[in-house]
C-alpha cells in the first residue's frame, strides 16, 4: 500500500518519480536515516517495470513494458534485501532461416554445448563462425569483468577502463562503429545479424553510424553484472518492483501515488517542489530534489526552455500475446526450445540495415525486425488459473521510430500495419499461423495488446516513448571531464545544484537497472 501525502512540508530528498530507479534510491537513503517522500504521477508504483492483467477473463500478468534484467547489480539486490529471484533461459536465442529454400535455424544454446556448434555448422556451413562467435565473445566478456564492478562506484576515467581492457577490442567497441567490427569478424549474414542485434534494442541507428550510439547500446546489453545474461524475473517485472517498494516503504520513505508534480525550483539545500494530490496543490521543501524522470521533462519542470528539435523519439514496437498453445515451427525445432530464449525474426545484417533505410525515409519497414520470447516457458507463476497449455508471448520491433507515427491522421492505420508486419515475420517460420493460436478474451478479442512509442509516452510520460530516456552514454568519464562534486562524480549532475538525476537519463542509467537510482543516492550520503 502506498501512503497519503503526509502533513508534513520538508523532507531531506523529494524523489520524482516512482519507478525502479526511484525506489532504489529511496530505499537507500531511507535506510540511512534521511527523510523521504516519493512523489508519483500514477495510481502505482513501478513506473515501466510492472505487470498487468491486460486480457479481460484471463489472470494472466504480463509484464507490460519492460520485461527482462540483466544490468541490475547484485550487490543491490544484497544491500537492499529484495525478495524476488531472476531465473536463466535454457535457450539464449534462436534465429529461424531459410537456406536453400529449407528451413533451418540457429540455436545459441545456455549454456552453450554441442547443439551450438552442430547448428552453426548446419546454418553457416562450417566450424570457422563459431569459433569466430566464441572469439568475440570470450573477448566481450573480459570487456565486461572492467566495465561492470564500476557502475555502483563513482565513474573511473576512460584511460583507467582502457588500460584494463583489450586494445584491439576497445578500439572496436569504443573507437569505430561496431559494424566494422561485425563484418570483420563474421561472414555469415545471420551471424552478423544476431550480433548487431544488441546494439539496436530501443535505438535507431545504423551499423555504420559514426556517433557511435549503436556502440554504446550493445555495450549495455552485454555488460550486466559481467555475464551480459538477460534473466526472467519470477512473478513477472512487478516482483522486482513490488520488492523495491517493500524496501522502501520499511526503511521509512512515504510513497505517494496520483501526486503529480509541476515546478521544481532548485536552491542550495533548500529545494521546492509543487506537488498536486487530489483536489489539492502542496510545495513540498527538501534538501535535495532526485529527478526519476528523463532529462527532457525535467527541464519542463525547472522552467527551461526546451528545443522541440532535441526531444527524445523511442524506436520499438512492443506486443504481449497470450496464447492457447505455442505454434509448431516450419523448421522442426522444438517450440519449447526456441521460444524460451530470444527468437529473432528479419535480423539478418541485410534486414536490419533494409530496414533502417526504409524507416529513415517514413515507411514501416517492409520485413520488420524484432525478437520474440516467451516468459511462461520459465516461469509459469505468472499464467495464474488458465487451461492447460496457455502460453504468454512478447515481442519487440526494431527501427520503428516515433517519427512513423507523429501524424495522428495516419498513427492508427500504420499502428495496425506494424502489427501486421510484426506478426507476418513470425508467420513466415511458422507451420501454424499465430492467429490459429491466439486466445480471446472474455468479449471474444484476439489477446494482442500492441504499445509504439506514442503509446509509451502517454502511458508512462516518456518523452517520445524512447525506453532510456533519451540517447544512452558511456559508463565512464572522459579524462577531461570534471568530476569536482558528487554528483559529477557519480553521474547524476544536473545544471542545477540541488537537483540529482536518480532515472535511465543518469550517464549509467538505462533499463531495468536500478543504477540511477543507486548512484543519485551515493551522491546524496556523499554530501550530506
Amino acid at each position: 500500500m502506498s501512503a497519503p501525502l503526509s502533513r508534513r512540508d520538508a523532507y531531506d530528498v523529494a524523489v520524482v518519480g516512482g519507478g525502479h530507479n526511484g525506489l532504489t534510491a529511496a530505499a537507500y537513503l531511507a535506510g540511512a536515516g534521511l527523510s523521504v517522500a516519493v512523489l508519483e504521477r500514477l495510481g502505482h508504483t513501478g513506473g515501466a517495470a510492472v505487470s498487468a492483467q491486460a486480457f479481460p477473463g484471463f489472470p494472466t500478468r504480463v509484464s507490460r513494458y519492460s520485461y527482462l534484467v540483466s544490468l541490475l547489480p547484485e550487490s543491490i539486490v544484497a544491500d537492499l534485501e529484495l525478495g524476488f529471484r531472476l531465473a536463466s533461459r535454457p535457450t539464449a536465442s534462436y534465429t529461424p532461416v531459410l537456406r536453400d529454400g529449407t528451413a533451418t535455424g540457429l540455436l545459441v544454446e545456455r549454456p552453450e554445448g554441442p547443439a551450438t556448434r552442430e547448428s552453426f555448422r548446419a546454418v553457416t556451413g562450417s566450424d570457422a563462425e563459431y569459433d569466430a562467435w566464441r572469439d568475440f565473445y570470450r573477448q566481450v566478456g573480459e570487456f565486461a569483468a572492467v566495465v561492470a564492478p564500476t557502475l555502483t562506484r563513482p565513474l573511473p576515467r576512460e584511460s583507467t577502463l582502457r588500460q584494463q581492457a583489450d586494445p584491439l577490442l576497445w578500439h572496436e567497441l569504443t573507437g569505430r562503429p561496431l559494424g566494422e567490427a561485425i563484418e570483420k569478424r563474421f561472414r555469415d549474414e545471420t551471424v552478423r545479424g544476431v550480433v548487431a542485434t544488441d546494439a539496436l534494442i530501443g535505438t535507431f541507428a545504423r551499423m555504420d553510424d559514426p556517433s557511435l550510439i549503436q556502440n554504446r547500446c550493445f555495450l549495455y546489453h552485454l555488460i550486466g553484472n559481467g555475464t551480459g545474461e538477460w534473466r526472467v524475473p519470477v512473478g513477472g517485472m512487478g516482483a522486482v518492483t513490488d520488492a523495491l517498494a517493500g524496501a522502501a516503504r520499511r526503511a521509512g520513505a512515504e510513497l505517494v501515488v496520483d501526486a503529480e508534480v509541476t515546478a521544481i525550483r532548485s536552491g542550495r539545500g533548500d529545494a521546492e517542489v509543487d506537488v498536486v494530490h487530489g483536489n489539492e496543490t502542496r510545495t513540498l521543501r527538501a534538501r535535495v530534489v532526485l529527478a526519476n524522470v528523463a532529462p527532457w521533462v525535467l527541464a519542463g519542470l525547472l522552467g527551461e526552455e526546451r528545443d522541440p528539435a532535441a526531444k527524445p523519439a523511442g524506436s520499438q514496437l512492443k506486443i504481449n500475446f497470450l496464447l492457447d498453445r505455442l505454434p509448431r515451427l516450419a523448421s522442426g525445432a522444438d517450440p519449447r526450445v526456441a521460444f524460451a530464449g530470444t527468437l529473432h525474426l528479419g535480423e539478418g545484417y541485410p534486414d536490419l540495415e533494409g530496414a533502417y533505410a526504409e524507416a529513415a525515409h517514413g515507411q514501416v519497414p517492409s520485413r520488420m525486425p524484432g525478437e520474440v520470447y516467451c516468459h511462461s516457458l520459465t516461469d509459469t507463476s505468472i499464467l495464474g488459473n488458465v487451461p492447460e497449455g496457455t502460453q504468454t508471448l512478447t515481442y519487440f520491433g526494431l527501427h520503428l521510430p516515433a517519427t512513423l507515427f507523429d501524424d495522428p491522421a495516419t498513427r492508427a492505420s500504420r499502428k495496425e500495419l506494424a502489427v501486421r508486419r510484426a506478426i507476418a515475420s513470425l508467420n513466415e517460420h511458422l507451420i501454424d499461423p499465430i492467429e490459429s493460436v491466439v486466445a480471446h478474451d472474455a468479449d471474444g478479442r484476439p489477446c494482442i495488446e500492441a504499445k509504439i512509442p506514442q503509446d509509451i509516452e502517454a502511458d508512462l510520460g516518456m518523452p517520445g516513448g524512447h525506453i532510456f530516456h533519451g540517447d544512452l552514454s558511456w559508463p565512464w568519464a572522459s579524462d577531461t571531464a570534471a568530476l569536482d562534486t558528487p554528483a559529477a562524480r557519480w553521474g547524476v549532475a544536473t545544471t542545477r545544484e540541488g537537483v540529482l538525476l536518480c532515472g535511465s537519463g543518469a550517464q549509467r542509467g538505462g533499463a531495468v537497472s536500478g543504477l540511477g537510482g543507486h548512484n543519485a543516492a551515493q551522491a546524496v550520503l556523499e554530501f550530506a
